[in-house]
Parts: C-alpha cells; structure tokens; sequence
C-alpha cells in the first residue's frame, strides 16, 4: 500500500520540479545573484537533474534499449552545444578554448568517469560486469576517432598558428564528425541493434555451462570433468551465489508494463524541460563559478569541467542506476553515446557558428591531455575487448580520471 502511495508523490514532483527550476532560471537569468540566491539557483538544478533521470527511464522504457539512452545522449548533447555557443559569444579572449576544454571534459567524464563508477557500482553488487563488445568496441573506436580528429590533429597542423584549424580543416573536420555520428545512429538503432542490447546472465551462464561440459567430456577419462566445470564457472564469475538473480526485477520496476504513448510523450516534453533547466541554471551560476576560479586561481579551463560535470550529470545519474540493475551495456551505451554526440554534434555547430563569432578558436590539446587521452584509448580498450569486467578496471578508470581531474585544478 505505501508504495501505491508514494506513486503519485513522485510523480506529481517530477512533474513540478522542472516548472519550479525554469521559474528560477527567469529570475536568475542576466543578474548577478547573490550567495542565497546561488544556492536556490544550485538546488534547483540538482532537483532538474534528478527529474530528468526520471522521465528519461520512462521514455527509454517506452522505446526500449538502445534508443532510450540514444534519446537522454542526444538530449543533453543538443543543449550542451547551445550552451558553448552562449558563453563563447560573451567570453572575450577565453573563449576560444572553451569549445575544447568543454568537449574534452565531456570525453574523460563520460570515458572515465561514468565507466569507471559503473564498473565499480557493477562490480560491487555482482562481482563481474558482462557487456555486448562488439556493440561497445565500436562504439569506443568512434569516441577515440572523433576525439583524434578534432581535438588532436590541430595540435600537430601546420596550416594555422597554434593548435588551429584552418577554415577549409575545420570544415572537413565538422562534416566528417556529423556524417562518422549520423553512421554510429544508424548502426546502433538499425543496421546491429543487437549488438547494443543488455546482456542477459543467463546467457553467459549457458555459455559457460556448454563449455564446461564440453571439456568434461574431453578430459572425463582423466576424471577431472567436474572440477574442470567448476573451475570455469568460477573463473566467469558465475558461481552459483556470487550473483543477485533478482537485483533487478522490482528495485526500479524494470519489468513494470511500458508506460502509454501519452505518458511517454509527456515525459519526453518533461524531460526536455528539465534540461533545459539544467543547461540554464548552470549557466546561470557560472559567472559565480567563473569568479570563485578567479580567486582561486585556477586555470580558465576548470570552468569548462565544472559545466560539463554539471550537465552531464542525468547521464551519470541514469548510467549508475542501469549499473546497480546489472545491466551494463545500457550504462555503456550512454557513457560511450554522450561523448559521441558530444563531438559529433558539438564540432559541426561550432564551425558553422564561427562563420559569425569572432576570435580564435583553438581545438588542439595540450601535450599532458594528450597523453591522457592516448592512455584513455588503451585502458578502454582492455577493458572493452573481453566484454567482462571488474572491480580493477573500474578503479583503473577512476584513477585517470581523478588524474584529469586533479592535473585541470593543477596543470
């Protein structure tokens, strides 16, 4: 009875905390809040977000999987490139490296970040995490293609001064990201769906149990067979016991029927309500940020990581929750899906917008983010070629990127 009761509750919140966070977005938009009116600023954002983590699983439940991350990916994206294109035209001469460090911070969060929490939260409640490889090895050889491209390739250019490219490089670059994500849609939504789909226990289990007998009917004249099975068993992590059959059957009412079409539809509005919200109220309260950098003194760039971080939150939000279910090709094909469209979407409205912004625009990384995304590439990789994973590769992720986070506050 007190979960039937608490239904409308939630619901009636997720509908109004949206509308209450864009009432503040109006009244903080343009002025120069003081600390309490920062603060209500804050908590309004951090109830948006929890909000759009809401309406997004109602809608990818609709949809089902991969179009339900495609929709909370592509979503926060298209909003997140508005608002680089908003702070460029008002930031004077640091403004032409927030193009870059914005899109970059999205890629070591959603590669590191996201994944390595994942992995751990994973890891934690199941021992092992499974996942689609070839869905998700395709998915990261896009992220690291894009990233090569555009934020790399300027730094080793000549045809401009510094890490720059030229009119006619910038255009090649923004058409090949647009049409490398337009491929990436198709594949995922179309053509290998499959290959983006969460991999069910049981499956790997039966796997694993074919396999162990086929080696004990191999070596049952030495009378190792058995042991020999459950030595496989062990090693896949699928002893029975190590594994929450039911972890995910009602915690978040996974197998609750689909909501309506109506429903669905009312929570997609809602849902892009709630980000806008997001985007809005974190620009609101980055000239604060902007500021407590200042006098920190901190580099400019720690700006673009605490606005990413601040938008990228839903899909962090909804990755871990897709985690703690087991179901860790969702929380992959959101991670990998955000910074796809992070670039692929982001690098083609900045070349066009600079037909009329003004100033440079440097996209090129510096030598220490090189290395680190050249270790990012190689340490996915590891982690996405086996289609298992555990607590060691989650930490290993979570280690670089404290290490981004912590060479960004000190260069």
């Amino acid at each position: 009875m007190s979960a039937d009761n608490s239904t409308p509750v939630v619901r009636q919140w997720t509908t109004w905390m949206p509308v209450l966070a864009l009432l503040a977005l109006a009244f903080g938009w343009g002025r120069d809040l003081p600390a309490l009116g920062v603060t209500v600023v804050a908590l309004c954002l951090f109830s948006a977000v929890l909000a759009a983590v809401h309406h997004a699983e109602v809608v990818a439940h609709r949809v089902g999987e991969p179009l339900g991350s495609l929709v909370l990916a592509v979503a926060v994206t298209v909003i997140e490139v508005g608002l680089i294109v908003m702070l460029m035209t008002g930031g004077g001469e640091k403004a032409s490296t927030y193009a870059r460090d914005t899109v970059f911070a999205a890629v070591m969060i959603t590669c590191n970040g996201i994944v390595g929490l994942c992995l751990l939260v994973g890891a934690v409640r199941n021992r092992t995490v499974i996942f689609n490889a070839e869905g998700s090895g395709g998915a990261l050889a896009t992220v690291i293609t894009l990233a090569s491209m555009t934020l790399v390739l300027p730094t080793f250019t000549t045809g401009a001064e510094g890490p720059e490219f030229t009119a006619g490089q910038l255009a090649f670059a923004a058409v090949a990201s647009l049409g490398l994500y337009i491929l990436f849609v198709t594949v995922q939504t179309v053509r290998h769906r499959d290959y983006f789909l969460p991999v069910e226990r049981s499956e790997v289990r039966g796997a694993a149990v074919s396999h162990g007998a086929a080696k004990s009917s191999a070596h049952g004249a030495a009378g190792g067979g058995g042991k020999d099975r459950d030595g496989d068993r062990a090693a896949d992590g699928d002893v029975p016991g190590d594994v929450d059959e039911d972890a995910d059957v009602d915690e978040d009412g996974e197998h609750a029927p689909p909501p309506s079409n109506r429903a669905a539809l009312t929570s997609l509005g809602l849902l892009l309500l709630s980000l806008v919200a997001v985007v809005g109220n974190a620009k609101v309260i980055s000239p604060t940020i902007e500021r407590g950098v200042d006098n920190a003194g901190l580099p400019y760039g720690v700006v673009g990581v605490v606005i990413a971080l601040m938008v990228l939150l839903p899909e962090t939000l909804s990755a871990v929750r897709s985690a703690r279910r087991d179901r860790m090709q969702t929380s992959l094909n959101l991670a990998y899906g955000s910074a796809i469209a992070s670039i692929g979407l982001t690098v083609p409205t900045i070349a066009f917008a600079s037909l009329w912004l003004s100033g440079d625009l440097e996209l090129g990384l510096q030598p220490v983010h090189l290395v680190l995304l050249a270790l990012t590439a190689v340490v996915s990789a590891l982690t996405v070629v086996p289609g298992r994973a555990t607590l060691l590769q989650g930490g290993v992720h979570l280690a670089l990127f404290s290490a981004f986070i912590f060479l960004s506050l000190s260069p």
